[in-house]
């Protein structure tokens, strides 16, 4: 092993590249799983951006203004666990050695751990580019918003690593034909052209002209770069990082499994470890003579970033200092949004709003109730930044104080994402995971389906995205059965962690709006009506219950049946409530704008809303019926959409489909409701 370059006496670049090379090796045979070829074919472009170029603080894993950087090719988490270990972080040999097993910060694929350095989970490919979109332009918005001359506070690159299988993934064509629109200049992705997939040579399926494509989405490209020569890497990313006007691909040529003379350059490297002789061979092949999950002293001090990354960080907060001393307020601010904290205010803010929306008898959508209020908490909280895909009109998602981001102009708090949905779901992610933002986004319901996985990284990764998901049954109407979501709200709930709100007037949509916004351990999907609803009369004590995702909305004594719903069917139970009571019959109406939130609650209040002596229960919901089972138990009933809807106006859909106060009188007939009143 030459563990030296002849004229400085430090390490040979290609032997710092080799220890990438041998711990994702060492890691994968050891695991017997793994993906080491992506690791050894981008180990030399790696050592290039960690070494010379990636401003960070391994001693300060959330260091503010750090560069961010984003595998998004996770399969290859070796190649970021190796150097996340080499340079400093908290990442342990005894980790590496762990690689894959229960419990280890080192997963199959990244999991979000700031305090490993890993920015963002990543391995559905093409979500880590469309998250390093949305870090890019936090980035560019929060530089716009708090630089000033002579202090740039905010002033760092997002750097992104992917491949073939990102680029044929179509969220990479919404989110980088916006970074292009918007002028990302600061966002420079590494492309690694090895040729390959899981299922052999690309060029059977995938002969896109790369390089022509992202002239078109207005990128700068820079082609046909030796990723295994590490001048024409540096060279690459100087020119990068010059063009400030345009995000950078690098096209990189590369060799997957770089340096395992039998096997490099073909899938056997992609997803399986390389064996014990291929390993030894490689070995020999790379010069490599240390002993597995050893590193030479010179190879470790070589990575070492713990001395720079300190310098950086301190004239990074000379300047905030300076800043400060300059521009005390927005020094304050920028400080409080990038802790994520909420304004001191915003508890009388969120007072206010739910005042407002409590004192609005008037019938209205969820979705304008939203609108209402965003107007109120808006124009209270900067770090808001909203947007929709290519339906701002009708999500209503554009509040009094919002202000379009363009590519001219970075300072304002509303993104036009155009019809992109898992595109902005992915970047909105990716707000969100910069800091300095509560980041929201639009569309209809029925359209989750596009940006569906986006919303599960959300959940796994708990960040607080807030999805607002409008026209959400048949009540949307005409529209008909395509638009029309049935499966959504409960498929939604499927998601762990996924707090799902379907209020059903404007007090209950405040209550979902603050919950929203002050949470901080998963993301929100808020499903808003197309259709007027009713406002509901509350006391004090309800509406304070809303937080609890499900209450008592009208009550009787000794009830003898509790009618349950949520939206914009909750009217429907209240008027079928009010037909049960001149039959006799004593009815509680449970309102449950949240189930995963009311199913989270202590037993004591479930117990409270919906005592286990009364049996007789119905659930009404213009939604597939299943999840609604565990409330109304094997005694109940659930009112719900057993088919796809119709095209027609909504009343006469739910009239067509049986959700009416007659039919859940009917309901309580058969489950013998009325009669036991009767008798009493």
């Amino acid at each position: 092993m030459s563990t030296t370059n002849d004229k400085t006496g430090a390490p040979a670049r290609r032997d710092l590249a080799n220890a990438i090379r041998a711990l994702a090796m060492d890691a994968v045979q050891q695991a017997n799983s793994g993906h080491p070829g992506m690791p050894m074919g981008m180990a030399d472009i790696a050592e290039v951006l960690w070494n010379d170029f990636l401003r960070h603080n391994p001693a300060n894993p959330g260091w503010t203004n750090r560069d961010r950087f984003v595998l998004s090719n996770g399969h290859g988490s070796m190649l970021l666990y190796a150097v996340l270990h080499l340079t400093g972080y908290p990442l342990s040999m005894d980790d590496l050695r762990h690689f894959r097993q229960l419990g280890s910060p080192t997963a199959g694929h990244p999991e979000r751990s700031l305090a490993h350095g890993i920015e963002t989970t990543t391995g559905p490919l093409g979500q880590g580019l469309a998250n390093a979109v949305g870090m890019a332009l936090a980035e560019k918005v929060l530089a716009a918003h708090f630089n000033q001359p002579g202090f740039p506070v905010v002033d760092h690159h997002t750097y992104v690593f992917l491949g073939d299988g990102c680029l044929m993934e179509g969220i990479s064509h919404e989110a980088c034909s916006l970074a292009g629109t918007l002028r990302l200049g600061k966002l420079i992705c590494f492309y690694d052209h090895n040729g390959i997939s899981i299922d052999g040579h690309v060029e059977g399926w995938f002969a896109d002209d790369t390089a022509a494509r992202f002239r078109a989405y207005g990128w700068q490209v820079i082609a046909d770069v030796d990723g295994h020569d590490p001048q024409a890497i540096r060279a690459a990313v100087l020119a990068a990082r010059q063009n400030t006007e345009a995000p950078t691909l690098i096209c990189c040529r590369t060799i997957i499994g770089f340096g395992a003379p039998n096997l490099q350059g073909t899938e056997a490297t992609h997803g399986s470890p390389l064996g014990a002789a291929e390993v030894a061979a490689a070995r020999e092949r790379l010069g490599w003579s240390a002993p597995p999950f050893v590193i030479p002293e010179p190879i470790r001090a070589g990575w070492d970033a713990r001395d720079r990354g300190e310098r950086q960080e301190a004239e990074w907060r000379d300047l905030c200092a300076r800043y400060a001393a300059a521009h005390p307020e927005l020094a304050r601010e920028f400080g409080r949004r990038m802790r994520g904290e909420l304004p001191a205010s915003w508890a009388a803010t969120a007072a206010d709003a739910l005042a407002r929306a409590a004192a609005d008898q008037s019938a209205k959508a969820s979705r304008k109730a939203s609108l209402d209020v965003l107007n109120v908490i808006g124009p209270a909280l900067p770090e808001l930044i909203g947007g929709s895909a290519d339906l701002t009109g009708s999500n209503l998602t554009l509040h009094a104080a919002s202000v379009p981001i363009t590519a001219a102009s970075a300072a304002g708090n509303y993104i036009h994402y155009g019809v992109r949905e898992f595109g902005m779901s992915a970047m909105l992610n990716g707000l969100n995971l910069h800091g300095g933002f509560i980041a929201y986004g639009g569309t209809f319901l029925v359209f989750s389906d596009y940006a569906r996985n986006a919303l599960r990284m959300a959940a796994l990764m708990k960040l607080g995205s807030i999805f607002v998901l409008t026209h959400d049954s048949i009540g949307l109407g005409e529209d008909g059965p395509t638009h029309q979501p049935v499966e959504h709200v409960a498929s939604l709930q499927l998601i762990p962690n996924m707090r799902v709100w379907r209020p059903c007037d404007t007090a209950e949509t405040a209550v979902a709006w603050c919950d929203a916004v002050e949470r901080r351990d998963g993301p929100t999907s808020l499903v808003l009506s197309r259709q007027n609803l009713p406002a509901q009369p509350r006391s004090a004590g309800q509406l304070a219950a809303i937080r609890r995702g499900g209450y008592v909305l009208r009550d009787a004594a000794n009830p003898d049946i509790i009618l349950m719903a949520s939206g914009s069917e909750v009217a429907l139970a209240m008027a079928a409530a009010e037909q049960l009571a001149a039959a006799g019959c004593r009815a509680r109406v449970v309102s449950m704008p949240c189930v995963p939130l009311f199913a989270a609650q202590d037993a004591a209040w479930q117990e409270a809303v919906l005592p286990a002596a009364v049996t007789r229960r119905i659930a009404i919901e213009a939604g597939v019926p299943d999840l609604w089972q565990r409330f109304v138990g094997p005694a109940g009933r659930v009112l719900g959409m057993h088919s796809f809807g119709e095209s027609a106006p909504a009343k006469a859909l739910f009239e067509h489909f049986g959700l009416t106060a007659d039919h859940v009188l009917r309901l309580a007939r058969e489950l013998g409701a009325v009669a036991a009143a009767s008798g009493k």
